[in-house]
C-alpha cells in the first residue's frame, strides 16, 4: 500500500446530543476530528501507510486526541508536542429545514502557534507518494500558512504528488485573503479538489455559462469552472463533491472530475442521503475515498464513484470520522445500497 501525510489540526469536537440547540444542552458528546486528520482515519482504514503531521498540546486532552488517531492506525510519530491549548469546535446539528451551527474555538492552537522548524520535512516525507492538506490549515493562522507552504515545498522537492480539498471556511479568514494564500500554494498541487463556493471564495473562479447555486445542479457551469482553474494551474485532475440539499437531513449527493490535460469529464452516479445521520466530514471521506481510488490505479471514473459511495456512507455514521471499510465502499459503489442486515 501507498505510503500518504496529512497534515492539519486535529480539534476537540462538543456537539448537542438528540438535535438539541446550544441553549437546550446540559451535556455534549465528545469526539475527535478535523479536516486532514479524518482524511488520514479514512486512508489508514482502507490499508494505506498514512502519517499525520500536527502540534498537539502536551497534556491530557492532547494525548486524547492522538490516541484516537492511533486507535485507527494512523502514525502519529511526526506530530510535535508543542503549544498551548487543543483547538475546539462546538456543533449543534441541524435537522429538517433548520441548519447545523459550528462554533470554533481555536484560536492560538497548537497548530496555529507551531513554526515550520518544528518538523523534519524531509524524514516526513522520505519515500511518501501522496501529501493531502486543506484550505482549512492556512486559514488557522499566518504561521499555519507558513507550515503548509514549506510542507508542499518539500512535499515537491521529494517528487510526491499533492492533493489539496479547497475548503473555504469563512469563520476563519475572508475571502480576499484566502485568494492570496491559497493561490501561491496552487503551484504545488496536482489534484485539486473543491465545490463551486470554492472555486470561487479561495481562487476567484465563477461559472461563465450558468449559475451553479440554483436549486439543480447545472454541470456546464462545472465544466466551465474546471476549464478555467485547468488554464491556470494545470491540474492534473480537478475534482468537486455536488450537494443538494433539500434540508439538513435529506440530501442528493454525487461529484464530478475532470482529467486537466484531455478534459474529459464525468459526473457520478447520484445517491440520495435521508435521513441524515451526520454530515460533518462528507467532504474529508469524499477527499479520502478519490486518493484512495487513485493510489489504487482506478481510472478517474472509477476513482470518482469509489469516493461518492464512500462519502455517502460517511453521512449515516456519527462523528467526524468515516469508519467504513473498503468492502463496504466496493458494495454501495457495485449497486447495493439496499441497507439489508449482513447476517
Amino acid at each position: 500500500m501507498a505510503k500518504v501525510v496529512t497534515m492539519g489540526e486535529i480539534m476537540l469536537r462538543l456537539s448537542t446530543p438528540n438535535n438539541e440547540k446550544f441553549i437546550q444542552a446540559d451535556e455534549f458528546d465528545v469526539n475527535y476530528g478535523g479536516g486532514e486528520a479524518n482524511v488520514a482515519v479514512s486512508l489508514a482504514n482502507y490499508g494505506h501507510d498514512v502519517q499525520f503531521v500536527s502540534a498537539i498540546p502536551n497534556n491530557p486532552i492532547g494525548e486524547c486526541a492522538i490516541a484516537t488517531l492511533r486507535k485507527y492506525n494512523v502514525g502519529t510519530k511526526f506530530i510535535s508536542r508543542s503549544g498551548d491549548r487543543l483547538g475546539i469546535y462546538f456543533l449543534e446539528t441541524g435537522s429538517a429545514m433548520r441548519a447545523s451551527n459550528v462554533v470554533y474555538d481555536r484560536a492560538n492552537s497548537s497548530i496555529a502557534t507551531a513554526t515550520a522548524d518544528e518538523f523534519d520535512f524531509d524524514a516526513i516525507f522520505a519515500d511518501a507518494d501522496w501529501f493531502h492538506f486543506t484550505g482549512i490549515t492556512p486559514a488557522v493562522s499566518d504561521l499555519a500558512a507558513e507550515v503548509t507552504e514549506a510542507a508542499c515545498k518539500a512535499a515537491k522537492a521529494h517528487g510526491v504528488k499533492v492533493s489539496v480539498d479547497l475548503n473555504f471556511r469563512k469563520k476563519l479568514w475572508s475571502s480576499e485573503k484566502a485568494q492570496r494564500i491559497m493561490t501561491n500554494l496552487m503551484q504545488y498541487v496536482d489534484v485539486c479538489i473543491g465545490n463551486e463556493e470554492d472555486a470561487e471564495k479561495v481562487l476567484g473562479f465563477k461559472p461563465g455559462k450558468t449559475d451553479v447555486t440554483s436549486g439543480e445542479l447545472e454541470l456546464a457551469g462545472y465544466v466551465d469552472i474546471f476549464n478555467q482553474m485547468a488554464d491556470r494551474f494545470g491540474f492534473e485532475y480537478i475534482i468537486s463533491s455536488l450537494r443538494e440539499s433539500h434540508s439538513a437531513s435529506d440530501n442528493d449527493w454525487s461529484a464530478c472530475i475532470m482529467d486537466g490535460k484531455t478534459r474529459e469529464f464525468y459526473h457520478s452516479r447520484k445517491y440520495h442521503i435521508a435521513p441524515i445521520v451526520d454530515r460533518v466530514g462528507g467532504g474529508d471521506s469524499f477527499a479520502a475515498g478519490l486518493v484512495c481510488g487513485l493510489l489504487d490505479g482506478k481510472d478517474m471514473k472509477a476513482a470518482l464513484e469509489f469516493a461518492v459511495a464512500a462519502s455517502a456512507l460517511k453521512h449515516t455514521i456519527p462523528g467526524d470520522i468515516n469508519l467504513v471499510t473498503r468492502a463496504d465502499v466496493e458494495t454501495l459503489a457495485g449497486g447495493d445500497g439496499s441497507g439489508r442486515v449482513q447476517r
